[in-house]
C-alpha cells in the first residue's frame, strides 16, 4: 500500500542489506533529492511506537534526514512509502530484491537521456556537473546519440557493442556508416572495433593496400570484387570498391596462415588480425610468456667474426685516400651486404621454451607489404606466476614513506608510460626543440658516457614501453598523440623506391616536414619517472622544464589507474594533501575499495565540496609524475624564450591549444 508518512516517524531498519556506502554518491544524491525531490518512494514497514522502518531505501532516507537537519526540508515533510507486510525472512528479502535487481542503463538510452537535455538549453558542462560525470564521458554518449539510427538501435538492443558503437562513430557520415553496418551483416568472421574503424574510414582502397596484397587481383575479381581506374592509375593506384568482400578474403586467408603457423611452431593457437601490430585488446586476459633470443651457435659465432674482418677491411678501402673511383663504389656495395648479414644474425628472434608449446599462442598480424607476419612474442590463457617485485620511489623530501606504501614494479613501469606519452605529445608539438633534441642526441653519442641512462631510442626503433601490450585507455595524451599520427600527411609513401619516397617527402611543406620531425623524435622516448633509480631520467626533466608540462592537465588519478593499486595510507596521504585532516577523517576508515572509488571522484573534481579543495584536487599528482625543476643555466633558459619569441610556429601556441583540449 502506498502512503504518505512524515519524515520524523521514519527510521532506518536494522534489517536492510546494504551496510556499506560512499561518501561522494551519498552527497550526490542529496544534491539529487535536494534539487528534484525524492523520486523513487521508500519501501517501510510498520514498527513500533507508531514509527515505520526504511527496509529498502536507506541511503535515500539518510539523504531526507541530512536535508532536514540543515533545514532544507522540514521534520513533517511528507515521503512516499510502500508499506509492506510479512516475516522478517520476507521483508528482507524484499530490501535485497530491492538493491540487487537494477541493472545499469543501456548507452543509447544514456546518450538519448542526455541529447534530450542538451536540446532544453543545458550545456555538457551542466549535464556533466548535474550527475557527477566528466564532460568527456558526456560528450561521447552525445556523439552516440548522433549515430545512423540502424547502428543506434543495435546498440540499444545490445546486438553491438559500446566499442563498436564508438568505432562507427569515426566519422560522422552517417550514410557511410550504415552502408558499412549493412555490409558487415553476412560477415562469418568475428567483427571487431578494429574491422569496423577501417572499413568506415575506407570509402575504398588501394591495390597496393596490404590486404589487396595478401588478398591478390585474380582472387579479387574471381569472388566478384570490383575495381575503378583511372586514365593514369596502374595495379597499385587503382581503387578496390567491395571493401567487405576483401575483409571476408583477407581474413580467409589470415586464419589459413595462422593454421599453418601454429602447426609450423608447434604452438597450441596462432590469432590472425588485419592490423599490422598487435593492439592491447587482443592481449588483454592473457599472460606473456618468459623467452630468451636464440643462442648464437660456433658456426654463427665464426660467421660473425669473419663477416666482421670483412667490414674491417672494406672499410679501410673507404678510408685511404688514395682509393680510386671504382673501388670506392665497390666498397660501398660490399659493405650493405655485410652489415645485412651482420644485423641478420645479431638479431635473433625469441625461443620459447618446449614444454611452455602445448599452452603457448601467438599472432599473426598483416605486415605493410602484404605478408602475413608472426610476432615473436608469445602468451597463454593459464596464470603466470612471477614476483613484480617492488621498487620504493624517491618523494621529493626524501623522507621515509611509511611500511606497506611502496608501489608495485608493474605500477611504476605504467605510471612511466603514461608519463612518457605526456613528454612525447608536447615535444611533437614543439619542432624546433625537438630538433634540437634529435640531433645534440646523435652528436653526443660519440663522447657520451656509456654507464649513463639514454633519454631516447632517436638512433633506431621506436621506444617499446617496460610493459608489454599496455595502453593508457582513454588516457588524454595517448588520444592526443594517436591524433597526431593521424594527422600526418603520408602522401610521399607511395613511391615505389626509398630515393623516390625521399624526393617526394622533400617536396612537401616545411609545416608538414616540421610536424613529421616532432612525430618522429617524439615516438622515440623512453618511459621515466622523478625518482631516483631505473626510471629516471634527467634530461626528460630538463625537457618538462623547458615546455612548462602541467601533468594534471593530462593525467588523473583514478582507481584502475593508481588508488586500487597503492597502499591505503598513500590514497590518505593524498586527500590530507587535497583537503587535509578534515577530509582524510571522512575515509580513514573506509575499506580500500571504497576508499579507491571516492578518491577517483574527489581528484577528478566531480563532488561536492569547497572550491579550495577542488582546486587542489585537480591539480594533486603523486610526484614522480611531475616534471621536476632542472637545473638548466639561467642564460640557456633566456636563449631558449628568444628563440619562442622568434620562431611564430613553435612551442606556446600549439603546446596551449592541446592543453585546452585535454582539459
Amino acid at each position: 500500500m502506498i502512503q504518505s508518512i512524515p519524515l520524523k516517524k521514519l527510521a532506518a531498519s536494522p534489517r536492510n542489506v546494504r551496510k556499506s556506502s560512499d561518501v561522494l554518491a551519498d552527497l550526490q544524491l542529496r544534491a539529487d533529492i535536494a534539487a528534484r525531490g525524492l523520486l523513487q518512494n521508500l519501501v517501510v514497514r510498520k514498527g513500533k511506537r507508531g514509527k515505520f522502518e526504511v527496509e529498502a531505501g536507506g541511503r535515500r532516507l539518510a539523504a531526507l534526514q541530512a536535508l532536514a537537519e540543515e533545514g532544507t526540508l522540514s521534520q513533517n515533510h511528507e515521503v512516499t512509502c510502500l508499506v509492506i507486510e510479512g516475516e522478517e525472512s520476507e521483508v528482507r528479502e524484499a530490501s535485497l530484491a530491492e538493491n540487487f535487481q537494477r541493472l545499469a542503463m543501456n548507452p543509447a538510452d544514456e546518450a538519448q537521456a542526455f541529447a534530450s537535455i542538451i536540446e532544453a538549453g543545458a550545456t555538457p558542462e551542466d549535464v556533466a556537473r548535474r550527475f557527477g560525470l566528466t564532460v568527456r564521458f558526456v560528450e561521447g554518449r552525445l556523439r552516440l546519440a548522433s549515430l545512423a539510427p540502424c547502428i543506434f538501435e543495435a546498440l540499444a538492443e545490445g546486438t553491438i557493442t559500446l566499442d563498436m558503437a564508438k568505432a562507427y562513430g569515426a566519422i560522422s557520415d552517417v550514410e557511410r556508416q550504415a552502408h558499412v553496418y549493412a555490409e558487415l551483416q553476412d560477415a562469418w568472421y568475428q567483427i571487431t572495433p578494429d574491422t569496423i574503424r577501417r572499413m568506415v574510414l575506407d570509402a575504398t582502397v588501394r591495390g597496393s593496400d596490404p590486404r589487396a596484397v595478401l588478398v591478390g587481383r585474380d582472387a579479387y575479381l574471381g569472388a566478384g570484387g570490383r575495381i575503378e581506374r583511372e586514365l593514369f592509375d596502374d595495379d597499385a593506384s587503382e581503387s578496390w570498391i567491395d571493401i567487405a568482400l576483401l575483409e571476408d578474403l583477407a581474413h580467409k586467408a589470415m586464419e589459413g596462415a595462422a593454421e599453418k603457423a601454429a602447426l609450423e611452431y608447434g604452438l597450441a593457437w596462432v590469432r590472425p588480425t588485419l592490423g599490422n601490430y598487435v593492439s592491447h585488446d587482443l592481449v588483454e586476459g592473457l599472460n606473456r610468456l618468459p623467452c630468451e633470443p636464440a643462442s648464437m651457435t660456433e658456426m654463427e659465432a665464426q660467421e660473425l667474426g669473419e663477416l666482421e674482418a670483412d667490414y674491417d677491411r672494406v672499410a679501410a678501402i673507404l678510408e685511404d685516400e688514395d682509393s680510386d673511383e671504382d673501388e670506392v663504389a665497390k666498397a660501398e656495395q660490399e659493405l650493405v651486404v655485410i652489415d645485412r648479414a651482420m644485423r641478420a644474425l645479431n638479431d635473433r628472434p625469441p625461443v620459447l621454451a618446449d614444454e611452455l608449446r602445448p599452452e603457448a599462442g601467438a599472432f599473426l598480424v598483416l605486415s605493410r607489404n602484404g605478408e602475413p607476419t608472426l610476432v615473436p612474442q608469445f602468451y597463454t590463457e593459464t596464470e603466470v606466476i612471477a614476483d613484480e617485485g617492488v621498487v620504493e620511489p624517491i618523494e621529493e623530501s626524501g623522507a621515509a614513506k611509511p611500511k606497506g606504501s611502496s608501489l608495485s614494479q608493474r605500477l611504476l613501469d605504467e605510471l612511466a608510460m603514461q608519463r612518457r606519452d605526456i613528454l612525447a605529445i608536447h615535444l611533437a608539438n614543439d619542432p624546433a626543440l625537438a630538433l634540437d633534441f634529435m640531433v645534440f642526441t646523435l652528436a653526443d653519442a660519440d663522447g657520451h658516457d656509456w654507464r649513463a641512462k639514454k633519454a631516447s631510442t632517436l638512433s633506431g626503433p621506436v621506444a617499446s614501453g617496460p610493459v608489454t601490450g599496455f595502453e593508457a585507455k582513454d588516457a588524454p595524451a595517448s588520444a592526443a598523440l594517436a591524433e597526431f599520427a593521424g594527422s600526418l600527411n603520408e602522401s610521399w609513401r607511395s613511391g615505389e623506391s626509398d630515393v623516390e619516397r625521399f624526393a617526394r617527402f622533400r617536396a612537401l611543406s616545411d609545416e608538414v616536414r616540421s610536424a613529421w620531425l616532432g612525430h618522429v623524435v617524439s615516438r622515440t622516448l623512453v618511459a621515466s619517472l622523478a625518482c631516483e633509480g631505473d626510471r629516471s631520467v634527467p634530461l626528460h626533466e630538463a625537457l618538462g622544464s623547458l615546455l612548462e608540462i602541467e601533468t594534471a592537465h593530462w593525467w588523473r588519478p583514478t582507481a584502475a589507474n593508481y588508488f586500487d593499486r597503492v597502499a591505503k595510507a598513500r590514497t590518505l596521504e593524498a586527500l590530507d594533501a587535497a583537503g587535509g585532516p578534515e577530509l582524510v577523517s571522512r575515509y580513514a576508515a573506509s575499506k580500500k575499495a571504497e576508499l579507491a572509488s571516492a578518491a577517483e571522484r574527489i581528484f577528478s573534481g566531480n563532488f561536492i565540496g569547497e572550491a579550495e579543495v577542488k582546486e587542489r584536487a585537480q591539480a594533486w599528482v603523486p610526484s614522480i609524475m611531475r616534471f621536476t625543476d632542472a637545473d638548466v643555466p639561467a642564460d640557456l633558459e633566456e636563449a631558449a624564450w628568444i628563440d619562442d619569441e622568434a620562431d611564430e610556429t613553435v612551442s606556446d601556441d600549439a603546446t596551449g591549444e592541446i592543453a585546452e583540449e585535454a582539459a
